[in-house]
């Protein structure tokens, strides 16, 4: 073999190991959309629940109304947020809002009997766990995509595409992360 041989051979890996990094990164970037789509959509499915939890309580707890006006506007706040971290803040005062409503709900024993209010109930409760396990999933996604990005040689490729690390989908506090109480 001659020196031209190994030099088309060596460019040629080169070229070939450029491509599978750059679809490795377009994978990747990929997944964390899916992710981030997937907490988009059960976050929206919360937020549906809201108003009728709140006109729920709001006929057995007509003067709590600092309440009823709290999750309001978290929901209003929550259904605008566009980036990742508004909706994380969003995402926290929904869950804060949602403990003072259940937290007025303790008050009104006769509420609990409400079958249409256990269903709400019930159906917060299955939705919080789904953006929990969304949240988990789209945190991987997003870790190792940081990780690749972070990482040598694959971060040269990475500043050469424009290809950028994501935010994570994180909790505001301790007390956040405790999941909002809907059984009483």
């Amino acid at each position: 073999m001659d020196i031209l041989t190994i030099i088309l051979i060596l460019i040629g890996v080169a070229v070939v190991w450029l491509i599978a990094v750059y679809n490795g990164f377009v994978k990747l970037i990929n997944r964390t959309k899916e992710a981030w789509s997937d907490i988009e959509v059960q976050l929206k499915r919360r937020y549906d629940l809201i108003p009728n939890l709140v006109e729920t309580v709001k006929g057995y707890a007509k003067h709590e109304n600092e309440a009823f006006e709290n999750v309001t506007k978290a929901r209003a706040q929550a259904l605008g947020a566009q980036s990742v971290k508004e909706k994380e803040v969003a995402d926290n005062m929904v869950t804060d809002a949602l403990k003072s409503i259940f937290a007025v709900a303790e008050a009104y024993p006769q509420l609990r009997a409400v079958e249409s209010f256990t269903k709400l109930q019930d159906e917060l409760s299955d939705t919080e766990n789904k953006i929990q396990a969304a949240r988990r999933f789209y945190n991987g996604n997003v870790r190792d995509l940081n990780t690749k990005i972070e990482m040598f040689p694959y971060n040269v490729i990475a500043g050469t595409f424009k290809f950028a690390k994501r935010d994570f989908f994180e909790l505001e506090d301790e007390g956040a992360k405790e999941p909002v109480k809907v059984q009483f």
